[in-house]
């Protein structure tokens, strides 16, 4: 996996999140995920086409999400409601569009389709490509979530 790709979802990840958010998500080391098992209570998918073809997925836990979306909204939020639903589906948007505006720097061109949002214990986000995928763990104090993508350079 080409680092650009981490290096974007992470520098994505973190700048959506303490600019929308107001937190400071700290991530881990990343690593190949070879099943389909989210890694989180709720998960936004967005595939993506182009110059890469593939999908980001990003999976939170419940304390993580509804720490997340009772800042972006300045109210409390106390459980996954749609509300929340709604929520992960913009930060998967932002998210992706800052990361392909990251990548669009190194000559690709992508785009993306309208993302999904599925909740529910041991859902499952099963990408486009079929293969594995890379995981970025992060954690902020009320739990954590991961950035999950597998993507393909196409052929030119």
């Amino acid at each position: 996996m080409d680092v650009r790709f981490i290096n974007a979802f992470l520098d994505a990840t973190e700048n959506v999140l303490k600019t929308m958010a107001f937190v400071e998500p700290k991530p881990g080391k990343p690593y190949l995920k070879k099943d389909n098992v989210a890694k989180g209570d709720i998960s936004g998918i967005i595939g993506l086409t182009g110059d890469l073809k593939g999908s980001l997925g990003l999976s939170f836990s419940e304390g993580c999400i509804v720490k997340i979306v009772s800042n972006m909204l300045g109210e409390s939020m106390s459980g996954i409601d749609n509300d929340v639903k709604d929520a992960v589906g913009e930060i998967t948007n932002m998210i992706s569009g800052v990361a392909r505006k990251k990548l669009e720097a190194d000559g690709l061109n992508i785009t993306a389709a309208i993302p999904t949002v599925v909740a529910g214990k041991s859902h499952s986000i099963v990408h486009v490509l079929g293969g594995p995928s890379i995981i970025i763990p992060f954690e902020i104090e009320e739990g954590p979530f991961v950035v999950d993508f597998c993507l393909d350079n196409a052929p030119s």
